[in-house]
């Protein structure tokens, strides 16, 4: 179990292969172990790939605070100064694609491209805890269908009790399908920590400071996707963007169609020519299931 002390905290990180350097964000209540069911053994051959716990995640450190995208993009300066990573590739899940694009708002000069898979951006939370927000109501059908758990709809919007209740959903992807969660550090982490607050602090990255990350963004998201919304506004913003959608795909792409994620992010890494700009729908989508 290799760590680092990075910025005040250990962080858990994996690196295989060779090459130029690729580093793998995870999204929320996530751990680095998404990207080795199917990215990682892919990009291994041509690249040096890092992959890690966010802080509060999975074997890093959980401090009672510091869980907004500024503080986890300070935390990848720290773990890539530790490392001595000079410049990389960015490849970032959900809230792994929001630290991605807030550590390139403030150091361009330490990054090269970027694949930013299914990005939420606290910048765009308002529009999410809108309830006419059709996420919402996917996100308790998931809980009802699949955890066998009925949401109240006084409840939707409470991100805490739609965490808390999303723990009895069991194991979607990989080997272990099918098995229970192990909830306690979720709940540790949304019991005892800052997490939830800071999930909607923009924290210096609003919509106009987007504008300004002029490294070359892939945008993808799953066709089937409830953050398509977001999808339509960041294509837009980001002055640098490609575009793809992942299809039949929904929010946690990287586990349900590596392959095809695969096939999108090499060529972008290699610097091909954009793949052609996808079309997206209006709508917007629950915060993640908890356990990604």
């Amino acid at each position: 179990m290799p760590k680092v002390l990075a910025n005040g905290i250990n962080l858990h990180y994996l690196q295989v292969g060779e090459g130029p350097d690729v580093v793998m964000l995870h999204g929320l209540t996530g751990n680095l172990a998404v990207w080795h069911l199917g990215a990682i053994p892919a990009l291994r051959g041509s690249y040096r790939t890092t992959s890690y716990d966010l802080r509060g995640h999975g074997r890093s450190d959980m401090p009672p605070s510091g869980y907004t995208t500024l503080d986890m993009a300070e935390d990848l300066r720290s773990l890539l100064d530790a490392l001595g990573i000079e410049r990389t590739h960015l490849v970032g899940h959900s809230l792994g694609s929001d630290v991605a694009l807030h550590f390139a708002f403030l150091y361009p000069e330490r990054v090269d491209r970027i694949v930013a898979i299914e990005a939420g951006l606290a910048a765009l939370v308002e529009v999410r805890k809108s309830e006419d927000w059709a996420g919402w109501s996917e996100w308790a059908k998931g809980i009802e269908n699949y955890g066998g758990v009925q949401v109240p709809r006084e409840k939707w919007h409470d991100v805490g009790y739609m965490l808390r209740a999303s723990l009895n959903v069991p194991i979607i992807f990989g080997m272990a399908r099918g098995l229970p969660r192990k909830g306690d550090q979720v709940l540790k982490l949304i019991d005892t920590t800052t997490l939830v607050q800071d999930y909607e602090d923009t924290a210096g990255l609003s919509l106009d400071a987007l504008a300004q990350v002029t490294n070359p963004v892939l945008l993808l998201y799953g066709s089937k996707s409830n953050y398509l919304g977001s999808f339509d506004v960041l294509r837009h913003v980001l002055p640098n963007c490609t575009t793809g959608l992942i299809e039949g795909g929904e929010h946690f792409a990287p586990l349900q169609e590596p392959q095809q994620l695969i096939e999108y992010i090499v060529p972008f890494l290699q610097g091909s020519p954009p793949v052609p700009p996808a079309k997206a729908g209006d709508s917007e989508a629950p915060l993640e299931l908890a356990g990604e």
